[in-house]
């Protein structure tokens, strides 16, 4: 059996950028307020006016991460896609990427698992790649959150912590033992679906019935979270993840060099930090730029904590994500 190793990372996000004190003009808010709920001092969202998308910011992230892996698109051999914000409710990322990148008539797969996406999505790539059926696999998150935000003063226990961006990653098969992805670790836990969802437009309140309504007091096209609810279960089922990730490779906490936490919120990350006793170089945080961007944190915290140097050869690094579902899980990467 191969294993897994990422051989190219790359990341894109909008050039515009929205501070704290930029929402300010449509809602009631202050940067004080926003940091000290989410440590969030500024996200991306895209200008309308720019091509960008969800499949365009994926396809500009890939493109990076093919070139840094020394590969060209025909030497991909399949796309897994994750996202909640795709540009069409159907078809896919995916395959809008492939058109778009210009490749090779290739499978793409698209993954719906929102905040844990980008996890789910190496762990269907390495799968992929161990049995032997693909060699190289293009890993993409990318999110789109500011066309869907009720940016108002009623949403903005919501709409203050989004943000748009993508990143992607290429794995490519390995045949040097103890070396790339060791293991991945998935869980769900559907019965506190509602606590963190968008609710419609869907197949059972389409379109027509909510234009028809046109009741100014339905949000259930917005996304909605219990805040505190999803806090306490975040720090609870992230610790889980990460001790799994170890046990299952008779690893210690000690033996984390970093990791890169889903971006939902940096009091959560903090918390983690200290459970597990980890040092500020040991975690990597980038929220307080970004925001929350979903399937895309955790591909766009672990580019650029590569490129800033904070990932070297044989390092233990641990992704983990927590969210909408609830789903969850951990990558235990040797790298």
């Amino acid at each position: 059996m191969y294993n897994s190793k990422i051989t190219g990372l790359g990341y894109y996000v909008p050039e515009n950028i929205v501070t704290n004190n930029d929402l300010k003009e449509f809602m009631e808010t202050s940067d004080e307020w926003i940091q000290e709920r989410t440590g969030i001092k500024e996200r991306r969202w895209i200008d309308p006016a720019t091509e960008d998308t969800t499949a365009v910011m994926g396809a500009k992230a890939s493109r990076i991460a093919i070139e840094r892996a020394g590969l060209t698109k025909d030497e991909i051999d399949f796309i897994v896609f994750a996202t909640l914000s795709p540009d069409m409710y159907f078809p896919g990322g995916g395959v809008q990427v492939q058109e778009m990148l210009d490749m090779p008539t290739i499978g793409a797969l698209d993954v719906r698992n929102q905040c844990s996406g980008f996890i789910y999505a190496m762990s269907v790539a390495d799968q992929f790649i161990k049995t032997g059926m693909y060699k190289n696999i293009l890993v993409i998150g990318s999110e789109h959150h500011s066309g869907g935000l009720e940016k108002s003063t009623r949403g903005r226990g919501v709409t203050v912590i989004f943000g748009d961006g993508a990143g992607a990653a290429v794995l490519s098969r390995c045949e040097e033992g103890g070396k790339g992805i060791l293991s991945s670790h998935l869980h769900s836990e559907g019965k506190h679906a509602k606590q963190l969802v968008l609710e419609g437009p869907a197949t059972q309140r389409w379109v027509p019935e909510i234009l028809e309504k046109n009741d100014p007091d339905d949000v259930s096209y917005y996304p909605y979270m219990n805040g505190p609810f999803v806090f306490k279960h975040a720090i609870t089922r992230f610790s889980e993840a990460i001790v799994e990730g170890l046990e299952a490779n008779k690893l210690e906490k000690e033996d984390i060099d970093i990791l890169i936490p889903h971006q939902a919120n940096l009091r959560i990350a903090q918390f983690i930090q200290k459970k597990f006793r980890l040092s500020d170089d040991q975690v990597y945080n980038n929220i307080m730029k970004y925001g929350n961007t979903t399937a895309a944190s955790v591909i766009i915290a672990l580019t650029e904590a590569w490129e800033k140097g904070k990932i070297k050869d044989n390092d233990l690094v641990v992704l983990a994500a927590f969210g909408s579902g609830f789903t969850w899980g951990s990558v235990i990467i040797r790298w």
